[in-house]
């Protein structure tokens, strides 16, 4: 009997030693799911998907090109729960213990969801145009130079991707999209990758400024309810080291999807034709 209960007693251990890694795994992904929840990192994923409307453009063509199967295909390649996933994996093996407080800590203040409210709003919103027109016009309303709401916009954007990330993905994007479809037939010719990297280097510049414009535009729509009090405390926030590093790895994260479900994206391209159905 002694030994039955012993038996019992070290099967019960071992069976708690072993699920330690599943609980300490799930806990794990519970937190991070948290995370993207209440920095509002969930919506700026699903975001992507809406992009994905403006896809068959790069390719000099429209999403009616395809038939009636486009829109089901992009919300395949696009699902939200598939991006989140993605976004989770990745985070889990970069984002530590100490940079995830500290940024739920602030998205959780009162300033924080705030601010989540209204990105929320502005990334779900359908219409880009009608968010660039209106920035636009905020804009130069606001006026520029220093002490202006405008170029407190500017070094709010300079704090979230200060090294250049979002050009590089924006290259990398349009590279990696228009190679996948080359090479699945969709265009109908070969891409030469060294001459397109070449012409995409020629046109950098004016790129960055694209970018810089279209960025500026969209925080004078998303963030026009809030006070210059509270942008340039959002701005100190994103200036501080570790949000800087939260940024970076979220930035990261965002591009990678982005490349990896347009490449799916240019791949299943190739089984539509225009009216067919997948």
């Amino acid at each position: 009997m002694a030994s039955l209960i012993r038996l019992s007693l070290c099967l019960l251990v071992f069976s708690a030693v072993s699920l330690m890694p599943v609980a300490a795994q799930a806990s794990d992904r519970d937190r991070i799911k948290a995370f993207l929840n209440v920095t509002g990192f969930d919506v700026a994923l699903k975001s992507i998907g809406l992009s994905a409307r403006h896809a068959p453009l790069m390719l000099g063509m429209e999403a009616s090109d395809f038939g009636a199967a486009w829109s089901r295909l992009s919300d395949r390649i696009f699902d939200p729960q598939l991006l989140q996933e993605m976004a989770i994996e990745m985070l889990e093996e970069t984002l530590s213990d100490d940079l995830l407080a500290h940024a739920a800590g602030f998205y959780a203040s009162d300033l924080g969801q705030r601010l989540v409210e209204v990105e929320n709003a502005s990334h779900l919103h359908p219409d880009d145009d009608l968010k660039r027109r209106e920035g636009e016009v905020l804009v130069e309303a606001y006026g520029s130079g220093p002490g202006s709401r405008t170029a407190l916009l500017d070094e709010m954007n300079d704090a979230v991707d200060g090294t250049g990330q979002a050009l590089r993905a924006v290259q990398e994007v349009q590279l990696r999209f228009l190679l996948a479809a080359s090479d699945a037939g969709v265009l109908g010719y070969e891409i030469d990758e060294a001459a397109l990297r070449a012409f995409l280097r020629e046109d950098e510049d004016d790129l960055h400024d694209r970018l810089r414009l279209s960025g500026l535009y969209h925080a004078a729509y998303t963030y026009q309810t809030l006070s210059d009090a509270d942008l340039r405390a959002y701005r100190d926030a994103l200036s501080t080291p570790e949000m800087q590093r939260v940024y970076e790895l979220m930035n990261a994260v965002q591009h990678e999807i982005r490349i990896n479900r347009y490449e799916a994206l240019a791949a299943a391209l190739a089984g539509l034709t225009g009216g067919e159905e997948l």
